[in-house]
């Protein structure tokens, strides 16, 4: 609740912002201020349920008013990258006429009603075609050539599902629209990489039920994400997928078979999981055959530091969701060593999934939704 309270709070800064940068520095007609406060204040509240659903509200409710507030976050990001923009031609101008000795008043507001009303509308334009982006999961396939991999298991086609997000503006209906995708697929083993949820289990555990309905021979697996734990006892997350059929791996591994030869699943709490729960790589590679060949589950690509010291063959993470809405896919590699796709991380080759599905705004801007399918190959 206090997370609520002290987002609610920013966000009513923010939106006061956005009246004095839109209408006072505009000079805007007085017969339009009322309707738009009006407007800012409505998108200030639904901003507000947004990130209360599914944390203190009910998304039975509260994910119609989300979705609209979320969506709008995205829209002030635009707003205010556009603003800094027009403030810095502003700034140009200022400098400019002083230099030739003018007054630069009338040409400032007239760049700064045009920039703002341009600003206004490629803000709303660019988040709408990230509405339809984030909407529905791309399944992209990757071949993966790996050394030490058993001969009987080239080819073996593994999904890869992280970052669903499922509560505050998605319930039930995008996460059956992921598993049907998955399913038609026909994927040898899925693996379902953290950040699953936003909110409680009381609240959005029923959003998860068509997990229950993942199909693949050699099993499916999952592991702790950083939102598992933000809306309480992850612990209590872990438990509840236990019951929708899935092989939850905490700080632990399992062995699957093809023909007459084997290899482990690891799977390791997320980087930031608060105790008990706190990742334990050691714990989870202990007594292994050094000979077997290693997939490792951990949801952010930085834990792969520590799975090349182990000699982990192979890492899947997420996390990253690519950076989700561009430009923010340029501040990713500040925390981690990979914001997509294939990489190699010491001996460990990491693939990095950009997620199904969106946190804050269930918008993607240069950064489609993911469903990755890796057929891993003898290389």
């Amino acid at each position: 609740m206090s997370r609520v309270i002290f987002v609610g709070v920013f966000l009513l800064l923010v939106t006061l912002f956005l009246h004095w940068r839109f209408l006072s520095v505009t000079e805007a007609p007085k017969r339009l201020r009322r309707p738009v406060d009006l407007l800012l204040a409505l998108l200030w509240l639904c901003a507000v349920i947004g990130f209360g659903s599914g944390v203190v509200l009910d998304p039975s409710w509260a994910r119609v008013p989300a979705f609209v507030g979320l969506t709008w976050l995205a829209v002030v990001l635009y707003l205010f990258l556009g603003t800094v923009l027009v403030g810095l031609v502003c700034t140009v101008l200022r400098v400019m006429f002083a230099v030739m000795r003018r007054e630069s008043n009338n040409a400032r507001l007239r760049v700064s009603r045009i920039g703002s009303s341009i600003v206004a509308l490629v803000s709303v334009v660019t988040v709408g075609y990230g509405l339809v982006e984030a909407a529905t999961p791309r399944v992209t396939n990757t071949a993966v050539a790996l050394g030490g991999l058993p001969a009987e298991f080239d080819g073996v086609r593994v999904a890869l599902v992280s970052d669903i997000h499922a509560g505050p503006s998605r319930g039930a209906d995008f996460v059956r629209k992921v598993v049907d995708s998955v399913n038609a697929q026909k994927p040898d083993v899925v693996l379902l990489d953290g950040d699953l949820i936003d909110g409680t289990v009381e609240l959005v555990g029923a959003d998860l039920e068509p997990l229950r309905e993942l199909d693949a021979p050699l099993g499916v697996f999952a592991v702790s994400g950083n939102h598992e734990f933000y809306a309480g006892d992850g612990g209590e997350w872990l438990d509840f997928w236990s019951t929708l059929g899935i092989d939850v791996l905490r700080n632990e591994r399992t062995t699957i078979t093809r023909g007459d030869a084997a290899i482990d699943i690891a799977g390791i709490n997320d980087a930031t999981a608060p105790a008990p729960y706190e990742p334990d790589l050691a714990a989870a590679l202990n007594g292994i055959d050094p000979d077997r060949f290693v997939l490792l589950m951990a949801h952010q690509p930085k834990q792969a530091v520590e799975a090349s010291d182990f000699g982990v063959d192979m890492q899947v993470s997420g996390h990253t969701h690519g950076g989700q809405i561009w430009p923010i896919r340029y501040l990713v590699p500040l925390q981690q060593p990979s914001v997509e796709g294939l990489d190699a991380i010491g001996n460990t080759t990491l693939y990095t999934t950009r997620g199904a599905g969106a946190w804050g705004p269930p918008v993607r801007v240069a950064a489609p939704p993911e469903i990755a399918m890796l057929e891993l190959t003898r290389g």
